[in-house]
């Protein structure tokens, strides 16, 4: 290896006060980081030492060239406890058999037959509403994606069940959080009820899985939901094997979080964008009812919904459902001229990246041009990452496009959102990028125009 340096990077005049300082605000920390220090820059949190990488070469050094020197960070290794060893938590072989058996089941057919689901939730809920109604749109988007991928993951017999799942997986969220924290393993001593809590919560979600995995398997059925995929699923490029029981429960602990919790958060950002743009907001309007008229979008009408795509493009662009991806170097690594020693924990961060002048010029505007094709074949690929990328690349990322745009297109058909006045609307940094308190929204019924 050649002679490398350390990054730049503050010094740490107070014990604790990175820690302090990240966990208080996380995006403005990581953001003031990058532009005081450039593309690379170290800071410390507490005998750990930290490298924030933030140009789109040096991030795909991390994911895609230089990944087998790198293990998942300490987050995903403690989510552990809540995903088991899902995709999401995996590593090495294990991860990449994983990732074969359970390829088939996002392959175009399937993803394919996942739209009209995806299209009939979302109408349900449209015809649900009320004109003038107040609805906390965050949440509405969360129950939405949690019947999505009910139906999708569990199919229609076991929806009660997958209400069950929802809310229990809600609470394991939020007590997840505490499991998170820096040197949660020395202080989860002192949280004994808050563990209990999480421990029963996650029981009941395994007693419900595992009847329906026993109950699948006896039919031996192929209903064309993913829990059938990953039943059936054999690795024949490896050793022709199935998942045990417990490999069904972990991956689909996995697709159930990721299924709903970030897709949600990324269409309620979008709403929240179109109501402060109304130009963007009649475009499109003006799209989705000339391609749709009276009917509901289907898996066919996707390639022609191009301006719903940008609209969605954008708005993860801003408020990306992942906003960091943490990895831990397993053995010294040298990235952009400067060295990783092992042990460092490496970051490479959507939100910051999403919003680097360089690529996106006045960034903080919200702008769906910006998705182009000429205008994103000008830009470096990793200057856009929302979905990561290399071997650990979001398996589920065409099934995520694929209902962002139809649910855009199926509520957009009947429906303006217009912000109740006076709420304080901010992102919550934690697994996923989350609006800390909701966004309430006012419905205003429309009628598409021939």
């Amino acid at each position: 290896m050649s002679v490398a340096t350390a990054p730049p990077g503050p010094r740490c005049l107070l014990p604790g006060y990175h820690l302090f300082a990240f966990r208080r605000d996380p995006l403005r920390f990581l953001t003031e980081l990058a532009r005081t220090y450039g593309d690379v820059a170290q800071f410390s949190v507490g005998p750990q030492r930290v490298i924030l990488f933030n140009h789109p070469e040096l991030i795909k050094e991390v994911l895609v060239t230089r990944h087998d020197y790198f293990m998942k960070g300490r987050a995903l290794q403690r989510a552990k406890l809540l995903l088991g060893e899902g995709l999401l938590t995996s590593e090495g072989e294990f991860h990449r058999r994983q990732r074969r058996l359970i390829q088939p089941a996002f392959h175009r057919q399937r993803i394919a037959a996942y739209a009209d689901v995806m299209a009939d939730r979302a109408a349900e809920m449209a015809h649900r509403w009320r004109d003038g109604e107040t609805v906390d749109i965050a949440r509405e988007m969360m129950r939405l994606t949690l019947a999505v991928v009910g139906k999708t993951l569990f199919d229609a017999d076991v929806e009660s069940d997958a209400d069950d799942v929802g809310r229990s997986l809600a609470e394991l969220m939020d007590l997840f959080e505490l499991l998170m924290m820096p040197y949660s393993e020395l202080i989860e001593r002192f949280l004994i009820p808050s563990r209990r809590k999480f421990e029963r919560a996650r029981a009941k979600l395994d007693s419900i899985i595992y009847r329906i995995i026993e109950e699948r398997r006896r039919s031996g059925e192929d209903r064309g939901d993913l829990l059938s995929m990953l039943l059936l699923a054999r690795d024949t490029d490896g050793d022709q094997g199935g998942m045990n029981d417990e490999q069904v429960r972990d991956e689909a602990m996995t697709l159930f979080l990721a299924g709903h919790e970030t897709t949600a958060n990324a269409l309620a950002w979008t709403w929240y964008l179109l109501a402060q743009h109304p130009e963007v907001e009649a475009r499109l309007h003006r799209e989705v009812d000339a391609l749709l008229g009276e009917r509901l979008p289907r898996f066919a009408d996707v390639p022609s919904l191009v301006y719903t795509e940008m609209v969605f493009a954008e708005a993860m662009r801003l408020y990306p459902p992942a906003w960091v991806i943490g990895r831990l170097a397993a053995r010294p690594v040298e990235i952009g001229g400067y060295l990783v020693p092992a042990g460092s924990l490496v970051l490479v961060s959507q939100y910051v990246m999403h919003r680097d002048a360089r690529y996106f010029p006045e960034p903080e505007r919200f702008d769906p041009e910006r998705w182009r094709p000429e205008n994103k074949q000008a830009r470096p690929q990793y200057a856009y990452f929302p979905f990561g990328g290399g071997p650990r690349r979001c398996i589920g990322e065409a099934f995520a496009w694929l209902e962002g745009i139809i649910v855009l297109a199926t509520m957009a058909r009947r429906w303006r959102m217009r912000l109740v006045p006076g709420q304080k609307i901010e992102p919550l940094p934690r697994i996923t990028l989350r609006p800390k308190h909701g966004i309430l929204m006012r419905l205003e019924r429309r009628e598409p125009t021939a």
